[in-house]
């Protein structure tokens, strides 16, 4: 899957588009690429003196490469919206900071009738820096 493909059905763009590159993905899984550059805006104030990628920002980034596999599932519709409806057992390793490439690996772990669930682990280097099962929910666009 080429990240354009994944442009057609992700509504996000600069500043908030956090995924760079696919790398695999099917209907059960994925790994998605994120360079973790110094210009990105978060940085300015996260933190001063110790840039590093916030949280919530590893989640959303978490959630937009989730959507690789999901638009390949046989449930989804061409032309709906994925919903990020609920964050378990987030769990923040290590900082994510500036120079850093982020694999965001992650599997399908259901999908019926338009709820579904993923476990994601953002890694660097092989290493976890963070995982969380995420609920997600399909919409048709109106």
């Amino acid at each position: 899957m080429e990240i354009y493909q994944l442009l057609e059905v992700l509504p996000h763009r600069y500043p908030f588009l956090l995924v760079d590159r696919v790398l695999e993905a099917s209907s059960q899984h994925f790994k998605v690429l994120k360079n973790v550059t110094y210009n990105e805006p978060y940085f300015q104030g996260h933190f001063p003196g110790y840039p590093i990628m916030p949280g919530v920002l590893l989640v959303e980034a978490m959630a937009q490469a989730a959507v690789a596999s999901v638009v390949q599932h046989p449930e989804y519709t061409p032309g709906s919206l994925v919903f990020l409806v609920e964050i378990e057992e987030a769990r923040f390793r290590k900082p994510v900071i500036p120079g850093d490439s982020l694999t965001l690996e992650g599997e399908l772990l259901r999908f019926r009738r338009g709820l579904g669930q993923v476990h994601v682990e953002a890694k660097v280097n092989g290493e976890v820096r963070a995982e969380a099962k995420l609920s997600f929910m399909i919409r048709r666009e109106a």
